[in-house]
């Protein structure tokens, strides 16, 4: 699913009333009937719903689902913010299909004196600004916003929560913002919705379908991508009747080191879950008897060092490498790294403490392999790529990272995004906090390597394996809870969520 600017999403609405065609009055009804629909569930016709409209498209869709409610015999009261200034006959039209419902209690808002009492546990649907909004909010809205936000009203927002902009909120005033308990988005995602900073404004959200014109959706170009199951679906290879182990791949995983078998072991079980046809693990030698008990699928190649890896020989032979779980950062292991870049020349997954010594030595990043697949954590990619002041800056820096090193960068997080050298963006939809528990992201590059031994596309790897795992992650949640998760519970539920693709 794409996800466009504010600008490019006014163009989309405006093609949409013109080529369709369709009314910017139906157009605004068909978005106020999603709204419906998903609202009716949680509130009763016996409690008064506050409808706050500003002097916007929002403000209109929020009056329009004011019309909707009021033909079901919902109780509303409609609070119309500076509404006297708004003369459009597009708001008139909206305005005298609410007026005909006396159970609608209208009231203009010009003063801070007018703004009205919220009971505390009742429902507020805010429309005061949209996607448009370009400056903090000022005047009348400042005390309107902190009186929704301090009300304990359930809060539910139209689009975007008002006073938050749709992209960078670097500039954004935080006491000048609604924080929602939903956000209900039209069409598309807005990126800022993908940040960490922002949750706290956009509370849970869903994205309401309002049948924008597909073929102007197809043709606006956008390098900012949602993973969804329908794209993730078509990129899923079917095994043959009569194919073998040979046909899946021969993935390396150089991984481990003394007290860090743990890594090495999660990380494989990724891998093989993930359908590699063959796996070799390289570890050093005091780690040997813990794999070949603790995964005897694997096949083993033993480091000369007793307690970290220093090289390994007969690159060639193998489809796909990834090096990094439970590495360690000893000297040895540095040269090491080095002259596996100068052997290996095909893309290779690079995770944890392979991460930190890059980081620590910046001549290596010219020794990667183009379209490698560099898989941070946000703290190692701020060792990597330098301290951002917000998630909005990480993602950009992230994605200038990949176009100037030429290589694919999985930052993990709630919404983990990845970028590659051509500039796209992507961010994921599957995963929980559940997952956020010590080798989680150890499986991950498991299943990326996998995939990348089966011949899948570097960027292909990359997205598939991180929605894949976000996928097992959310349905190993459903067995076991979000605090019982842990991330050997990842593998296990790999094959359902093949299975759900």
């Amino acid at each position: 699913m794409k996800i466009f600017t504010s600008s490019q999403l006014a163009l989309i609405d405006s093609y949409t009333i013109i080529n369709e065609p369709v009314s910017e009055a139906d157009l605004i009804k068909r978005a106020a009937k999603q709204l419906y629909e998903w609202i009716k569930p949680l509130v009763s016709k016996k409690e008064v719903i506050n409808i706050f409209a500003g002097p916007g498209n929002n403000g209109n869709d929020a009056i329009a689902l004011t019309s909707i409610l009021a033909t079901r015999d919902y109780l509303c009261n409609l609070y119309l913010i500076n509404g006297r200034s708004v003369r459009s006959e597009l708001r008139k039209e909206l305005l005298n299909e609410v007026y005909v419902f006396g159970s609608v209690n209208v009231k203009f808002v010009e003063s801070e004196s007018e703004i009205p009492q919220i009971p505390s546990g009742s429902l507020v649907v805010e429309g005061i600004f949209g996607t448009g909004l370009n400056r903090c909010a000022e005047g009348i809205y400042c005390p309107l916003i902190d009186k929704i936000n301090t009300s304990g009203a359930k809060i539910i927002s139209i689009d975007m929560p008002s006073g938050l902009f749709s992209e960078d909120n670097s500039s954004a005033d935080q006491n000048k913002i609604i924080r929602a308990d939903f956000t209900l988005t039209f069409e598309f995602p807005k990126l800022c919705m993908f940040f960490k900073e922002n949750a706290q404004y956009v509370g849970k959200w869903s994205v309401l379908p309002i049948g924008l014109h597909k073929e102007i959706v197809d043709k606006t170009e956008s390098l900012l991508t949602m993973l969804n199951r329908d794209l993730i679906s078509s990129y899923i290879k079917k095994r043959e009747k009569f194919s073998h182990k040979g046909d899946y791949g021969h993935a390396l995983l150089i991984a481990g080191s003394y007290g860090m078998a743990g890594a090495a072991v999660l990380s494989a079980k990724g891998a093989l879950r993930a359908g590699a046809g063959l796996l070799t693990l390289h570890i050093p030698r005091l780690l040997y008897d813990i794999i070949q008990v603790s995964v005897p699928e694997a096949l083993c190649s033993v480091d000369k060092s007793d307690e970290f890896f220093t090289g390994s020989d007969n690159l060639q032979k193998y489809d796909a490498v990834a090096i990094g779980p439970g590495l360690g950062t000893a000297p040895e292991t540095l040269t090491g790294l080095k002259k596996l870049f100068s052997q290996y020349q095909n893309p290779i997954v690079i995770d944890a403490d392979a991460l930190n010594i890059i980081a620590s030595d910046a001549d290596i990043l010219k020794e990667l392999p183009k379209n490698s697949i560099l898989t941070p954590h946000p703290g190692e990619f701020s060792r990597l790529a330098g301290y951002s002041n917000s998630s909005y800056e990480a993602v950009m820096k992230q994605s200038e990272f990949s176009v100037k090193n030429g290589v694919i960068v999985v930052l993990k997080g709630a919404h983990t995004s990845v970028t590659t050298p051509s500039g796209h963006i992507y961010f994921n939809s599957t995963g929980n906090p559940g997952m956020a528990t010590a080798g989680s992201g150890d499986v991950l590059t498991g299943v990326i390597l996998s995939l990348l031994s089966q011949g899948y596309p570097p960027e292909t790897a990359a997205l598939a394996g991180v929605y894949l795992h976000g996928l097992a992650g959310d349905l190993a949640a459903e067995h076991y809870g979000e605090q019982s998760l842990i991330s050997g519970d990842i593998p296990e539920y790999l094959g359902a969520a093949f299975k759900q693709l």
